[in-house]
């Protein structure tokens, strides 16, 4: 039987049975997350607010405005891709040792719905596909960007993509700019571009497909650690890994 969410949260807080989350001492948590993200931290956040009584205030960016954040601002803890605490200055702002992943995805390809849905099933098919658009968008100053580009790289097209590109500042940006017609295709986080306004052709051929993977940590400085761990913990439950998967993510591996 899986355990509720709510027990696993009631658990790490040290609260015993019978005793409401809501009695404890209820923290605001700062929260530094990636923008491939999004969709499933907003919809899991208010499910732990209503279980503990703390609130939880997200602030979303890019790999490049992450490192920034967590070098210079307050926060408790952050979700963020797993290149953010690969540079060294943003890492010594976590607390040492391991860190959680909590989410895994891939990366595919979007047309504004109703387009015509290139083949894209082979790496020649994709690079034609690619070749033959008139636009994409995407994110380059991103890690799911960076991964995007060593993919082009690997296609022998990274040139050619430059003069192709429309470039996004969010991740949210990319389908919509897909679903107005800005760009013909929105190549990104297959989750992303799973938006109104667009349908996805698919995912990468599996002999190029990169995946992004999410990792959670404990601010070094923060004063609501054990709130965070909680956080943290909720985002590995059946209840939490369940939403991810309805949000075009995966959950990382044990």
């Amino acid at each position: 039987m899986k355990t509720p969410a709510l027990a696993v949260i009631a658990a790490l807080l040290g609260l015993t049975t019978g005793l409401s989350p809501m009695t404890t001492h209820a923290a605001e948590l700062k929260v530094l997350a990636g923008g491939g993200i999004t969709g499933p931290l907003n919809a899991l956040a208010p499910e732990f607010e209503r279980s503990t009584g703390h609130k939880v205030v997200i602030q979303y960016d890019a790999t490049p405005g992450l490192i920034k954040r967590a070098t210079s601002d307050p926060f408790d803890l952050g979700v963020t891709p797993r290149e953010v605490l690969a540079d060294a200055g943003a890492r010594a702002m976590f607390i040492l040792g391991p860190t959680t992943d909590v989410a895994r995805v891939g990366f595919g390809v979007a047309v504004r719905a109703g387009a015509t849905k290139p083949d894209i099933g082979t790496p020649d098919k994709l690079k034609a596909a690619l070749v033959n658009a008139q636009s994409i968008a995407f994110l380059p100053a991103s890690a799911a960007g960076a991964q995007v580009i060593k993919v082009f790289e690997r296609l022998g097209i990274a040139d050619e993509m430059k003069t192709k590109t429309k470039i996004q500042t969010s991740p949210a940006a990319i389908p919509q700019a897909v679903a107005k017609g800005d760009a013909e295709l929105g190549v990104f986080l297959i989750n992303v571009l799973m938006a109104p306004g667009l349908d996805v052709v698919g995912p990468f051929p599996k002999e190029v497909q990169q995946e992004l993977v999410f990792t959670a940590a404990v601010a070094r400085d923060s004063k609501q650690a054990e709130a965070a761990k909680a956080f943290i913990a909720y985002l590995t439950t059946p209840a939490a890994a369940a939403v991810m998967k309805s949000k075009g993510m995966e959950p990382a591996a044990p």
